[in-house]
């Protein structure tokens, strides 16, 4: 009967390319930190440099943003509609002239937040203007626009003004006409469709 030993291998000896350190498990508490170091790098991605994320706030802090702009089309619409015009392109003269002589009414804040709550065709129309060292009164401001219509009348001509800013005033609200009018000599509410804080006209 021949018996057979078995010679037991030798252990392999660990190596660079397959020595493999044992870790050991993290703790919750580990657990928690790397995601919590996660969670603040994705958000340091997202905000940039802390200058960045300071400037982000400041800009999230800043005065509320104008309503969003309407077309030059709706608004030469509601001035059609407004003053009864038989065509959008009697609408749009009229819009032009009496938008070109109210931008010679306004300065500052006002003037840039009307500008930037009309088209930019209108806007454009109003910012490109200089103002006036004194703005007239509504009936002379009426009447400036009256000499620049062929064939119109003081009433014409005050129907015509009024029909473009009640038309504006609708598109940007009642409280950036409020600021409007603040600039303006008293009278020219009436000019915007608010009558209930009209005088006379001067």
């Amino acid at each position: 009967m021949t018996m057979t030993t078995t010679v037991p291998k030798p252990a392999v000896r660990p190596t660079a390319k397959n020595a493999t350190a044992p870790r050991p498990a993290p703790s919750l508490a580990r657990e928690d930190l790397a995601a919590r170091k996660g969670a603040s790098r994705a958000a340091s991605k997202d905000l940039g440099t802390p200058e960045s994320a300071l400037r982000a706030g400041r800009e999230n802090a800043a005065a509320p943003k104008p309503a969003p702009r309407t077309t030059w089309e709706a608004l030469t619409e509601a001035v059609r509609e407004t003053g009864g015009y038989p065509t959008r392109a009697r609408a749009e003269h009229l819009t032009r002239l009496v938008l070109t002589a109210l931008g010679t009414h306004l300065t500052g804040d006002e003037r840039v937040a009307l500008a930037q709550s009309l088209p930019p065709e209108a806007g454009h129309l109003i910012a490109s203007r200089i103002p006036l060292p004194h703005p007239l009164t509504a009936r002379e401001f009426v009447d400036s626009v009256s000499t620049q219509l062929p064939d119109s009348t003081p009433a014409t001509a005050r129907w015509d003004v009024s029909s473009v800013l009640t038309a504006v005033s609708t598109t940007i609200g009642p409280a950036l006409t409020d600021q409007v009018l603040s600039q303006l000599p008293r009278g020219y509410a009436l000019l915007f469709g608010r009558a209930e804080l009209a005088a006379a006209m001067a």
